[in-house]
C-alpha cells in the first residue's frame, strides 16, 4: 500500500474476495493507518478498496454464471445427504431474499465473498448485483478504514474485536449445520426403517 497507494488497497481487497483466507478485517484498517501517515487520503483509502471490493465480487458473480444452473444442479445431485428438493427451496427462497442477502452479506465475514456465487448462478440482474454489492461494501469498508485511520499506530485493536465477531459467525453456522446434518440423516434413517405390519 506504501508503494502503490490507494491502487494497492484495492488490489488486496480485490484479492481477498477471490482468497478468503485474506482477512479484510485486517487489510481495511491498514489501509486506514497507511492514509493516515499520508500515502493517501482517507476519501482514497475507502473509495479504492471499495472498487477493489466490488471487481472482486464481479469476478465471483461471473465465475458463477460462467458454471450456470444446469451445471449446478448436476454437482447438487451428486451430493450426499441432500436433495433436489433442498435446492429448489434454496433457489426459491435467493429469489425472495436474495437483493438483502447481496446487501448485508458484504457485511458478514465468509459470507461477503460466497454471496456474489449464487448471484452469478441465479443471473441477478448486473446492474442490481453491483449496486449493492457497491452500497455494502462502502458501508463495511468506511467502518474499518475510518476505525484504522482514528487509532493510527493501535490500528490492529480493530482486528481482536473483528476477531470476535467473525468466531461468532463461524459458531453459528457450526450449529446450523450440525443441526441440519442430525435432523437429515434422522429423517433418512426413518425413511429407510422399515413398515410395519397391520
Amino acid at each position: 500500500m506504501e508503494r502503490l497507494g490507494g491502487p494497492g488497497a484495492g488490489l488486496l481487497i480485490a484479492a481477498e474476495n477471490l482468497f478468503p483466507p485474506l482477512p479484510s478485517e485486517i487489510i481495511l484498517p491498514l489501509a486506514g493507518f497507511t492514509a493516515s501517515q499520508g500515502s493517501f487520503t482517507l476519501a482514497g483509502a475507502i473509495g479504492w478498496t471499495t472498487a477493489g471490493s466490488v471487481v472482486g465480487a464481479l469476478l465471483l458473480y461471473t465465475l458463477g454464471a460462467v458454471f450456470g444452473r444446469a451445471r449446478f444442479h448436476a454437482v447438487w445431485s451428486r451430493l450426499p445427504l441432500v436433495n433436489m428438493e433442498d435446492l429448489h427451496r434454496t433457489e426459491a427462497w435467493f429469489e425472495r431474499h436474495g437483493r438483502k442477502a447481496i446487501f448485508f452479506g458484504r457485511m458478514i465475514p465468509i459470507f461477503r465473498s460466497l454471496i456474489s456465487i449464487p448471484a452469478g448462478v441465479e443471473r441477478m440482474p448486473l446492474p442490481v448485483f453491483t449496486g449493492l454489492t457497491l452500497a455494502g461494501s462502502l458501508i463495511w469498508n468506511t467502518v474499518f478504514v475510518v476505525a484504522g485511520y482514528q487509532l493510527g499506530e493501535n490500528w490492529h485493536v480493530v482486528e481482536e474485536y473483528a476477531g470476535v465477531f467473525q468466531k461468532i459467525v463461524l459458531v453459528v453456522v457450526a450449529v446450523a449445520v450440525s443441526w441440519w446434518v442430525v435432523n437429515r440423516v434422522r429423517t433418512l434413517r426413518q425413511g429407510r426403517a422399515p413398515t410395519p405390519g397391520p
